[in-house]
């Protein structure tokens, strides 16, 4: 089967078109009724050229889409504005370095290595020093609280966090719902501790 140059014919198919009333060669490919996804390319229904532009005139792509969607997917600038969560201005606030702080990558990369590496050095000593649990070390550091901590430190730190990540204080944006959630794990698991009591 070849493909002509001109508007997408597979001459020589072997296919008869799938409108009920045609019996023409189906040279040009539509949409099936599968999609191509994870399990393979999907399928096309094949068509004359008569009813292939039939089938286009009547397929709607934005189908299903809200108005900003269909802007959105018309932009030419539509799938650039993704971005990671390491260049988004929101970065940063677990303690790490943002990407957009440095003009080198590897700058970039070297200073969120370090402050992996710092984190876990902290961790490990507050461990250490017998007071905290591994656990408790953790939630220290998530809450960014060191070993000096008393019960009314960490409450005031915990009432600091949550008015910083709940949505109600976002616009009812959720984006932080993961930082809140950790940050309430950590409270919890610390007010329990000896060390607090």
């Amino acid at each position: 089967m070849t493909q002509s140059r001109f508007h997408g014919r597979y001459e020589d198919s072997g296919r008869v078109c799938e409108h009920p009333a045609c019996r023409e060669a189906g040279e040009f490919r539509a949409p099936g009724y599968r999609p191509s996804g994870f399990d393979g390319p999907g399928e096309y229904r094949w068509f004359c050229l008569e009813h292939v532009r039939e089938f286009n005139s009547d397929y709607d792509w934005f189908e299903g889409m809200s108005a900003e969607e269909i802007l959105d997917a018309q932009s030419p600038a539509s799938g650039w504005r993704t971005e990671s969560p390491s260049f988004r201005p929101t970065a940063g606030v677990d303690g790490m370095p943002r990407w957009a702080d440095y003009d080198d990558p590897l700058d970039a990369i070297s200073a969120r290595a370090n402050g992996i590496k710092s984190r876990t050095q902290r961790e490990a000593q507050m461990a250490m020093d017998g007071r905290f649990s591994r656990e408790e070390a953790r939630a220290l550091d998530t809450m960014g609280l060191g070993l000096d901590t008393d019960r009314k430190r960490l409450r005031q730190r915990y009432s600091e966090l949550v008015r910083r990540y709940h949505p109600d204080r976002n616009g009812g944006d959720r984006k932080f719902e993961s930082r809140l959630n950790s940050v309430v794990e950590a409270y919890q698991l610390l007010r329990k501790s000896r060390v607090f009591a």
